[in-house]
């Protein structure tokens, strides 16, 4: 499958069952913790669990506007291109990350023996008794589950921005005092 084929899939088929309520953090790194829910391919019935964390940070060496760095997404090995061909393919496209460093790191990959909408329940009962107010819970393609983890990091963004603002320029005025 070639990169538009499964960025669309992902786009039409990835849904954000709870994003992160807790806020990226604006001047330091932020972990992002995810549970990641796909039906198998292989048993029918059964959910793919993967469980993972994306640390989001400012590179050790400025980027240019619009040039994130991606690492831990496997895309050359699943999708056979590379981290460049990434970038111009979301760029064309219109879609823009901050120049920050993306760095994905699986923590676990299991398979649970029910069916996804019932994993999908027990994992948001989980979240809600936790109170775990970090951890995004979505679910789309198992082929595709970079492109839906990058769909999750997009909305954290794009819910944050009007935030981001706010404290860039609290921080502004508590400098200028």
């Amino acid at each position: 499958m070639d990169l538009q084929d499964s960025w669309e899939k992902a786009l039409k088929y990835t849904e954000i069952v709870r994003g992160r309520i807790k806020p990226l953090q604006t001047f330091e790194a932020t972990t992002l913790p995810y549970i990641f829910l796909a039906e198998s391919k292989v048993n029918l019935g059964d959910t793919v669990v993967r469980k993972g964390e994306v640390i989001v940070e400012k590179p050790s060496i400025i980027l240019p506007n619009y040039l994130p760095k991606f690492e831990g997404f496997e895309f050359d090995q699943n999708m056979s291109t590379g981290e460049n061909s990434l970038i111009t393919f979301l760029l064309v496209r219109g879609i823009r990350f901050p120049s920050f460093k993306y760095n994905n790191k699986i923590e676990s990959l299991d398979i649970k023996e029910e069916r996804i909408k019932k994993v999908v329940e027990q994992y948001l009962h989980e979240l809600q008794n936790k109170e775990d107010v970090s951890t995004g819970l979505l679910t789309g393609p198992e082929d595709v589950w970079q492109f839906s983890i990058l769909i999750l990091i997009c909305h954290q963004i794009l819910r944050q921005t009007d935030g981001d603002i706010r404290r860039l320029l609290d921080e502004y005025r508590k400098g200028e005092s």
